[in-house]
């Protein structure tokens, strides 16, 4: 007799270098409402590190620090990681959250738009210029 075992495979974390991870992981607990594990720190090689929850339990993300990384000459607009999107699941929602970022100041990138491939979304900068887009 076979068992058959089937494995669902999915994004378990991004990771973000970030020059001030305190002001990163304020601005995801507040704006997209995930939770913060307890700061990992490695003395020896001055790491530092947050990993953040979605409350579905899905997907981290995992916020670094360290001395001695580059920055991009232009985020969004390089080879690799371009952006991420969260999805807030209502059109309302983005459109809310967006006039929330923009009064408080973040830049608005790419204002709520349907887009060609049928996606509602709008895109951020976060408090370092990482490039998010915000979708339902």
């Amino acid at each position: 007799m076979s068992i058959n075992i089937i494995l669902t495979m999915k994004i378990e974390h991004l990771a973000i270098w970030a020059d001030d991870i305190e002001l990163l992981k304020e601005f995801y607990t507040k704006y997209f409402d995930l939770k913060s594990n307890n700061m990992y720190t490695n003395e020896k090689k001055q790491f530092h590190s947050y990993f953040l929850l979605f409350g579905d339990g899905g997907t981290r993300i995992e916020l670094m620090t360290a001395p001695g990384k580059l920055e991009p000459s232009s985020r969004g607009q390089m080879k690799g990681l371009a952006h991420f999107a969260i999805s807030v699941g209502r059109k309302a929602k983005v459109l809310t959250l967006v006039e929330q970022l923009r009064n408080d100041g973040f830049a608005i990138l790419s204002e709520p738009r349907t887009t060609g491939d049928g996606y509602f979304e709008a895109a951020i900068a976060d408090p370092e210029g990482n490039y998010v887009e915000i979708s339902v």
